[in-house]
């Protein structure tokens, strides 16, 4: 196996592809595409997206200190990329891509309807960074489709919302599972086997 030194960058990939909505009324809604997110802490749940401080919603963010993660899903994938490459300045994107602003349960931004799962999140702290600033935020409630949830079980089966992520400029559907936590030290079970009389 050889291999060549490459340029200090990010190359953590794939990355969750995620919409985080801002805004506190509704004339002033707006849905960021945000490649450079995820979880920081399980007790208390804490997680962090990372904006630059020239995009419409920084300020926003800095205003409100709130804002919701919006999964993302291969029916949304149009939306995500449109939603990352325009402007909430010139556009309501809301509008423009049919989504559906709904009402999150415990902060003023508004959650998108047709995502699977919404984070409602709360800024704890800002840390300026150099091209972005961490938005460091406690998770105060989720909101989950029920059409995702296993009845008997109560668990959100996630992969059937088809979700997407990002890698390299390029969204990718999840593919499907090969294990599960722990289960590189699970104990085999042994086949009993019955014994003829």
């Amino acid at each position: 196996m050889s291999k060549v030194d490459w340029k200090p960058g990010n190359m953590v990939y794939p990355l969750p592809a995620v919409m985080v909505t801002v805004g506190n009324a509704p004339e002033n809604y707006n849905i960021i595409t945000i490649a450079w997110t995820g979880t920081i802490c399980s007790d208390p749940p804490m997680c962090y997206i990372s904006v630059r401080k020239g995009r419409h919603s920084y300020a926003m963010l800095k205003e409100t200190g709130e804002f919701v993660i919006n999964l993302t899903t291969k029916d949304l994938a149009y939306a995500t990329d449109w939603c990352g490459v325009r402007s909430g300045r010139q556009y309501d994107k809301f509008k423009e891509m049919n989504l559906t602003p709904g009402k999150a349960s415990v902060v003023s931004a508004p959650i998108i309807e047709e995502s699977p799962i919404n984070i409602e999140c709360k800024v704890t702290q800002v840390i300026p960074l150099g091209t972005h600033d961490m938005f460091m935020a406690e998770v105060v409630n989720v909101k989950a489709d029920e059409a995702y949830i296993d009845e008997s079980t109560g668990a959100f089966a996630l992969n059937k919302a088809k979700p997407i992520c990002y890698s390299h400029g390029n969204y990718f559907e999840v593919g499907k599972k090969i294990g599960k936590f722990g289960y590189a030290v699970e104990k085999k079970k042994k086949k009993r086997t019955v014994r003829k009389k």
